[in-house]
């Protein structure tokens, strides 16, 4: 077996341009389900490690899967972090290519880690957090 993280996002183009263009995750499925404009299997990887854990762009087609994903950002609370070699590097990257974070880095210590959450434009959170070195 293997992982594959399903993302909940209000819309599966912009995600997709998000993920792969604003991160820089590579696109490893984009799989039409159906006619033009129906969802699609949409799966990335990271750069870093393309044959490791995905991420799956799911639509957010029920009911509940908005609720949910609309009571998670009002909260402020991520849907899922990245582990990020250098969040402050990731940090200063994805702002100088548009990503808006909640703010900048938080400076982290032997308790909790260097982290950064950023919108990804599709009605979540993502925290990057640093593991402790």
């Amino acid at each position: 077996m293997k992982i594959t993280l399903s993302i909940i996002v209000d819309d599966q183009d912009k995600a997709l341009a998000f993920y792969r263009d604003k991160i820089g995750f590579i696109v490893k499925e984009d799989i039409p389900k159906g006619p033009p404009g129906a969802p699609r299997w949409i799966t990335l990887a990271s750069p870093e490690d393309p044959d490791g854990a995905r991420i799956s762009l799911e639509p957010n087609a029920y009911e509940f899967t908005k609720a949910f994903q609309q009571e998670l950002k009002s909260r402020g609370i991520p849907l899922t972090a990245f582990m990020s070699a250098d969040v402050k590097a990731d940090y200063e990257r994805l702002t100088a290519g548009g990503v808006t974070f909640k703010g900048p880095p938080s400076e982290g210590d032997a308790a909790m880690p260097t982290m950064a959450t950023l919108d990804d434009t599709c009605g979540n959170w993502i925290m990057l957090y640093e593991a402790p070195k």
